[in-house]
């Protein structure tokens, strides 16, 4: 009876520690690399011993789809992400849910003219990112290419099969860097210099933490990246050197707490420790290399290291998330089919044109210039225009869960069309492209 009663207690008291170790355990989802996400754990860990963080990583695209299709009580605690319009996304079906108390006031309300935190109070901007160029010094000069400044930059011919680039399906961060450009330039323009820049890629990966890594070591000349993966190599000791466009936006990255959490209290106390001075502090960690959203004045900032308001002076691009968020799922499905599925066939289009661009330089010929301007024009012209993205019903169609059986086959067929589409015209603009360079004789 003793012996019953003791066992009975002791199991009462071990279901009461797992609910006490479950209670306290926050599940963060996120796409930051380890390095990052290891730093805060163990930081926030120290300081709350009795507060667990638990790491899922995926990126922003599949984190999106994840929260959508978990019911409530089963979802994370915290989405931390880079990309606003992911956040805007969530927000838009309801999965966010306000947290104001988790703001630091120290921080100013806006970079440049953009709002640090979500005007609706959703989510909230935990460090400040830019989007630009990065490059391997010992790449160039072996190559003897020229540092790139401006997108523009990379269209020229020089640059062919050194480029590096993630699909935007498959990184938050990548999707602002295309979205940045599309809102500089506008639609069709954006579009137009995206796809020749694209014709110059040597590669188009599956994360973007491939693209720094393959700067870092060589493997590739230059990378698009967002500036904390080539600051972190960079002030790691990589030969490494990276560049703000002056069409670029800087925009925060972001952190949540998701509707439906199961420990809101103890996520919204990792939350503002992201935000405090030691949070922000560890933002300059050279494995990290991220901008800070509290003033230098608090903090202690290496040498030369990027302010982020003087770079949000200069920069050309005033991001407009909303939209963003609106075009999303386009914008990343056309980039998929146009380039990522297509890049042999947009890569072989564009060494055409590139060879008879320079031929019919040295042998001018009037017929051959206008096969080439129409080569460039089938190569370098988005499949969806400007007006379709602002056609509510078209969009509303890439907002609707493919689960679906009716949306998921419209999709995949209007996807498949665009794949073929784009194949045509690729292979049409180097018969062209060829055939112009067969005239400068």
């Amino acid at each position: 009876m003793q012996r019953s009663l003791f066992t009975a207690t002791a199991a009462a008291a071990l279901a009461a520690a797992c609910l006490t170790a479950q209670a306290g355990t926050v599940t963060v989802l996120t796409s930051f690399p380890k390095e990052l996400t290891t730093a805060y754990q163990k930081a926030f860990e120290a300081a709350n011993p009795g507060i667990k963080i638990e790491i899922l990583n995926k990126n922003t695209t599949a984190s999106v789809a994840y929260v959508r299709e978990l019911p409530e009580g089963q979802r994370p605690d915290v989405m931390w992400a880079s990309a606003p319009d992911a956040f805007e996304v969530l927000s838009s079906f309801s999965l966010l849910q306000s947290a104001p108390e988790v703001v630091n006031k120290s921080a100013p309300a806006k970079i440049g003219n953009y709002p640090l935190n979500d005007p609706k109070g959703m989510y909230y901007g935990q460090a400040l990112a830019g989007y630009g160029i990065s490059w391997n010094t010992r790449y160039l000069k072996a190559h003897k290419l020229a540092e790139p400044r401006e997108w523009t930059d990379l269209l020229k011919p020089e640059y062919f099969g050194h480029i590096a680039i993630s699909s935007p399906s498959r990184s938050g961060t990548t999707q602002l860097t295309v979205e940045t450009i599309l809102q500089g330039e506008g639609w069709d323009k954006g579009w137009a210099q995206l796809l020749e820049m694209m014709g110059n890629a040597a590669a188009v990966t599956d994360r973007s933490f491939a693209v720094p890594d393959g700067v870092n070591n060589g493997q590739y000349g230059i990378g698009i990246v967002i500036d904390f993966l080539a600051l972190a190599g960079k002030y790691s000791g990589y030969p490494v050197d990276f560049v703000y466009p002056s069409m670029t936006a800087v925009v925060p990255a972001n952190i949540a707490l998701i509707a439906g959490a199961k420990n809101p209290d103890e996520a919204k106390k990792f939350m503002a420790y992201t935000m405090s001075v030691p949070g922000q502090q560890l933002l300059f960690d050279p494995k990290i290399g991220r901008l800070p959203i509290l003033p230098y004045s608090m903090l202690k900032a290496p040498a030369g290291y990027p302010v982020p308001q003087d770079i949000a002076k200069r920069a050309k691009v005033q991001f407009d998330s909303q939209l963003s968020g609106a075009r999303y799922p386009v914008v990343i499905s056309l980039f998929d089919q146009m380039v990522t599925f297509r890049l042999k066939e947009l890569q072989g289009a564009t060494k055409a044109i590139h060879e008879a661009a320079r031929a019919l330089k040295a042998k001018p010929n009037a017929k051959g210039s206008e096969l080439l301007a129409q080569a460039r024009s089938l190569a370098y012209t988005p499949l969806v225009g400007a007006e379709n993205v602002k056609n509510p019903e078209f969009l509303e169609l890439f907002r609707k869960s493919r689960r679906d059986v009716a949306v998921s086959k419209q999709l995949t067929g209007l996807e498949q069309m665009w794949a073929d589409k784009a194949r045509a015209n690729y292979e049409r603009a180097r018969e062209l492209a060829e055939q112009a360079r067969g005239m400068a004789k």
